[in-house]
């Protein structure tokens, strides 16, 4: 195994000099093609998708994780126009701002790519396309390690976007899959010190911890999210209402959707039985207050509060102010997305300023933070920590800065 990946490695860290130097325009064309290529090869792509549906069915995968497996036509239909808008995106690389020094030196500062980029996900066919064409934006050349559930599905992909790089002429060794989805696998790609540039983990709390904790090569964390919705004392409570429903229901497996809602005290009277009424397929586990107006749900323990359940469960709390929801949510959450539900200009200020997350909401759905959403075409990850790149992370994310220094002889 360790051979074949160090193969794979060394076949894309080969092919990276040649995208990072081309021009941007080759590189729309060949995300473009790879989108035609999608589409083109979609029978043979759904194909293998309905085996890994198969495995994953077999394996036990809870119905909430399989939606993210699942492939069809419209979303592979779906991918593509994505891919397309990131090709239509300015191009991440060059540009920069330009300054004199006084002992006459220019200097230029400009954008380039990172390197050869790791990518260790789980069952998310989609991420292996996304991640190919913000590569290929990019200049970076990238070697995907999907999870075993969706691993057919990767190889099939790959298989298309391979030939679309070679049709616009670049190296298809750019885009690599790795196909063992064995834990020495991700361990190897963890520790490939002086090739792999940069490991994104995107998946679980698991997942992320077990990289974080482990890699010897840069990484940036991304995923885990243990979101909050806190509806206000002065909330629209029909607004609140369709935003809490909408940000837990709408797909709850992916880590955009809200674990936690908080309720203030003064409204939780009236709101709590109406969000319970709203949203029956959702199981609800209450703090102590919660339970003495819903005295049928299950009661939460701490590690309730701090649980991405990826599952139709939310954990619930009456708490005072605006502050102690700040407090609460600062304390449990995983930095990715906070929503405030208010009329209140001073409490959405106070929030927005006060709780630490790379996307804080005001009267939107969390479920709003996604690279396509914000106008990336797609991410690659949404980091959420706070060095080089923090939410969701689009082409320029995938780039770090050179600096450019002319002069005529100028000696120090």
């Amino acid at each position: 195994m360790a051979d074949i990946l160090m193969e794979k490695c060394s076949a894309a860290k080969s092919a990276f000099p040649v995208l990072a130097t081309s021009k941007g325009e080759q590189r729309n064309k060949a995300i473009n093609l790879m989108a035609d290529a999608l589409v083109r090869d979609a029978a043979l792509i759904l194909e293998a998708n309905a085996k890994d549906l198969e495995n994953a069915k077999a394996a036990g995968i809870r119905t909430s994780l399989i939606d993210r497996l699942v492939l069809t036509e419209a979303r592979i239909n779906g991918i593509a126009a994505s891919l397309r808008k990131v090709a239509a995106l300015p191009d991440p690389l060059g540009g920069g701002e330009v300054w004199d020094r006084p002992n006459g030196m220019r200097i230029k500062k400009v954008r380039v790519p990172i390197g050869l980029i790791a990518i260790i996900y789980e069952a998310r066919p989609n991420v292996t396309a996304d991640a190919a064409a913000l590569c290929v934006k990019s200049g970076n050349a990238c070697v995907l390690r999907g999870g075993k559930e969706a691993v057919l599905s990767s190889v099939a992909i790959v298989n298309s976007v391979r030939g679309a790089l070679k049709e616009a002429g670049l190296p298809e060794d750019c885009v690599q899959v790795v196909e063992d989805t064995t834990r020495e696998s991700s361990n190897r790609l963890m520790t490939l010190n002086g090739v792999v540039d940069l490991l994104i983990p995107r998946g679980g709390r698991s997942l992320i911890r077990a990289v974080v904790d482990n890699a010897t090569v840069p990484v940036i964390e991304t995923g885990a999210g243990n979101c909050h919705v806190y509806v206000e004392k002065h909330a629209d409570m029909d607004m609140a209402l369709e935003l809490v429903y909408n940000s837990k229901t709408s797909r709850p497996s992916v880590c955009n959707a809200t674990e936690t809602l908080l309720v203030d005290s003064a409204v939780a009277a009236d709101f709590l039985p109406k969000i319970k009424a709203r949203m029956p397929e959702v199981e609800l586990r209450g703090c102590e207050k919660t339970l003495k107006i819903l005295p049928d749900i299950t009661p939460a323990t701490e590690e309730d509060f701090y649980t991405e359940y990826n599952d139709y469960i939310m954990a619930v709390k009456v708490v005072e102010d605006i502050e102690e929801a700040i407090a609460h949510i600062n304390a449990h959450n995983t930095k990715h997305s906070e929503l405030i539900v208010t009329d209140s200009v001073a409490a959405a200020d106070r929030f927005t300023a006060a709780v630490d997350a790379a996307a804080v909401y005001v009267n939107v759905s969390t479920r709003f933070t996604d690279g396509e959403e914000f106008g990336f075409g797609a991410e690659i990850g949404i980091s959420t920590q706070k060095f080089h790149a923090r939410g969701p992370m689009g082409p320029e994310a995938l780039t770090t800065c050179k600096y450019l220094i002319n002069g005529n002889g100028q000696i120090r």
